[in-house]
């Protein structure tokens, strides 16, 4: 199966994908068990860039309520020149107050050790059960046990060891060709519930070995999170643990200048790789059997953007989904929530290319065929607004809800 999986994510033309356990230059990973989770699954990754010139940057979550690691990487790393990441699954060391904060220090002393880097150069990210605190003995064992095993095709064990409820690893290896020289992209991420378009319960990490300014690094992180992790929602909830870290460590030697054809080739290839990570969090989606996508065009960008979000995480439409059901009187019913006292008449739908309604009101077409075309894994939903606006557009990628979704997370903690 390539990474390319999508029908809505096409590949770059200069992107060739390699065997995903493979790291760029300049980077070592590992993933091992040390008891967080009951299964003895690995659950302990450490990250490791062993140039000094790495550059980075980062997102972290818009929650009220930040996590430990998400406040130990924010106020203590240096966001331009991460050397190291540290994960741990099973627990997200979060609302563990005071306790929670000293335990992500000692994370990041620990992963300092081992990385032979600066404590200011390492971020730290769990994810698991919130308000539990961490078992840090067995982290810290853990942290131990991952330095020992640090090598350039561990990838895949990083991998592994950061799922929680995932129901299969996200990774990606890639290889990109630009004027200056050949180089390599590599990301890992995990989420599959408790995801929003302000992030998830979503941990990524990307590496490159292409030699970025610190300003580069951040600007093309900026503009593919907004198109990929900020467009996504499986159930509407915001995690307090979410994380993207961007890694360059400049050892393939090609160096990618501001402003040229190298950073606009390179952005791409960044951000179908984004895009694509994104979508399979949703197609993981925790019991899902379908992804969505829905298109809204015209109104306000305001207005737009609200009825995109209204709809994908309509219970009523991501049930639909679920079921293969071509309802489209629950796409205009959510609609219809998002703009009250708006006029109908002016509202068109339409399912897989099929217009369903037009100008409010039903449009005769083949039922049987849609009902067909709603069966694959990828769903398309496009809404025509009323009124005229300034003629915005707004994109979200959403999960159907169905049995497995509740099942898993009434036993979450039991």
């Amino acid at each position: 199966m390539t990474f390319f999986g999508s029908r809505w994510v096409e590949a770059p033309s200069n992107v060739t994908e390699l065997p995903t356990g493979e790291l760029p230059q300049g980077f070592r990973a590992a993933g091992v068990a040390c008891g967080i989770k009951p299964s003895g699954a690995r659950d302990l990754g450490l990250l490791v860039a062993d140039h000094h010139e790495t550059t980075s940057a980062a997102r972290f979550t818009r929650s009220g309520t930040l996590a430990a690691p998400v406040l130990a990487s924010t106020e203590r790393a240096r966001l331009d020149g991460l050397r190291a990441v540290v994960v741990s699954s099973g627990n997200a060391n979060a609302a563990t107050g005071a306790q929670g904060l000293q335990d992500a220090a000692e994370m990041q002393a620990a992963a300092a050790a081992e990385a032979g880097t600066p404590e200011e150069t390492v971020a730290v990210a769990s994810t698991g059960v919130i308000g539990v605190p961490l078992p840090l003995e067995r982290v810290l064992a853990g942290i131990a046990a991952a330095g020992g095993e640090l090598r350039f095709d561990g990838a895949d064990d990083f991998a592994e060891a950061i799922r929680s409820t995932d129901a299969f690893a996200k990774r990606a290896s890639l290889e990109v060709t630009l004027g200056a020289g050949a180089v390599r992209i590599s990301a890992q991420a995990k989420g599959a519930g408790m995801i929003s378009p302000d992030f998830a319960t979503l941990l990524v990490f990307v590496q490159s070995d292409a030699r970025l300014s610190p300003a580069t690094c951040d600007l093309l992180l900026g503009v593919t999170v907004k198109r990929s992790f900020e467009r996504i929602t499986v159930d509407g909830q915001l995690s307090p643990s979410d994380t993207v870290i961007l890694q360059c460590s400049g050892a393939s030697g090609v160096a990618i200048e501001p402003e040229t054809e190298d950073e606009l080739r390179f952005g791409e290839a960044l951000d179908a790789t984004l895009r694509q990570l994104a979508l399979m969090v949703v197609r993981d989606g925790e019991g899902a059997r379908r992804v969505g996508r829905v298109l809204v065009h015209g109104g306000e960008r305001e207005t737009a953007e609200r009825v995109a979000r209204t709809v994908a995480d309509s219970p009523l439409v991501k049930t639909a989904l679920y079921g293969g059901d071509p309802n489209w009187g629950r796409i205009a019913q959510a609609v219809g929530m998002a703009m009250p006292g708006a006029s109908p008449l002016e509202l068109g739908i339409a399912i897989e290319g099929v217009e369903v309604c037009a100008a409010g009101a039903y449009v005769a077409h083949d039922a049987h065929a849609l009902k067909q075309a709603v069966q694959g894994d990828e769903v398309q939903y496009e809404i025509s607004l009323p009124g005229t606006g300034t003629g915005a557009e707004a994109e979200l990628f959403f999960s159907d809800l169905g049995h497995e979704y509740v099942t898993i997370n009434a036993d979450y903690t039991t």
